[in-house]
């Protein structure tokens, strides 16, 4: 599931391949930039900004106002890169964006969201985002006053709102509440250090950040036993042997505007009830 530290790479990859590039040809496939044509311009930057991608690119020779192409991956959004003419590894039709250089094509594929916007109007669709745990403006007391501001809310939900800290996805919120024995359903408030739980959730976007691979469970981990919780509903839980819980948190005041599955806010949350108590 794409997060804050899949983001990272795929600006990663996309920076290899496009920056200082000019576009030959491009192909929105979004029916609110299917007009567009980024062909002339030059990529200048590609960045992460929690788990929506920036490609920003010149005015062009003609002097045009600089453009950002917004991204986001949502579920199963995907960025790949090939050298031109090489056949995809994906079916055309879940292509949603091709931007082709002279040497190579990146193809999103399957993306959430994607818009077309002028560079200096950004804020319009990352503004409300909290601190990047990736980012280079990381602002830890920033996004310890952020989820402070509303003591009663469920941290699980909390952690979640990228409003309060952003790069934080379902796969992070279970994994780094279940190291730190949290309940899901514990009020900010109640949650005894906060700041060692921000911290534990920036030290693992990090140490994931350029592995293929996520893995929570202290170093790379063989298929199938690298997290701890997540997606393991009813199986019995690697610390204590207790079946995993599967439950449902309203995010319900998430972000308004982020992209998500469909209409409800009501998402799966794993955890251990003997190694997670409430307090």
């Amino acid at each position: 599931m794409p997060e804050g530290d899949t983001v990272h790479r795929q600006a990663a990859l996309l920076r290899r391949a496009l920056a200082g590039k000019v576009l030959e040809r491009s192909d929105l496939r979004f029916p609110s930039v299917a007009t567009a044509d980024l062909s002339g311009r030059t990529v200048t930057e590609v960045v992460p900004r929690g788990k929506h991608l920036l490609i920003r690119v010149d005015g062009g020779p003609e002097g045009l106002v600089p453009l950002t192409l917004h991204s986001h991956l949502l579920m199963e959004g995907l960025w790949h890169v090939y050298p031109r003419g090489v056949r995809w590894r994906r079916p055309a039709h879940q292509a949603r964006a091709v931007l082709e250089t002279a040497a190579a094509q990146a193809v999103g594929f399957d993306l959430g969201m994607l818009d077309l916007l002028p560079t200096a109007e950004e804020d319009d669709v990352v503004g409300h985002l909290g601190p990047d745990l990736l980012g280079p403006d990381w602002d830890r007391g920033e996004a310890l006053a952020r989820l402070a501001s509303h003591p009663s809310r469920a941290v699980a939900a909390a952690i979640m709102d990228q409003r309060n800290l952003a790069g934080i996805g379902n796969v992070y919120r279970s994994e780094v509440l279940f190291l730190r024995r949290l309940h899901p359903f514990t009020p900010v408030a109640d949650v005894p250090d906060p700041g060692a739980l921000v911290d534990l959730a920036q030290r693992l976007l990090h140490v994931n950040r350029d592995r293929a691979q996520r893995s929570t469970v202290g170093g790379p981990a063989r298929r199938g036993a690298q997290l701890w919780v997540y997606g393991r509903g009813r199986q019995p839980c690697r610390r204590c042997g207790t079946p995993v819980t599967e439950s449902r948190i309203d995010d319900a005041e998430l972000v308004p505007g982020e992209p998500h599955a469909g209409p409800s806010r009501d998402r799966a949350v794993w955890f251990c009830a003997r190694c997670q108590p409430l307090p």
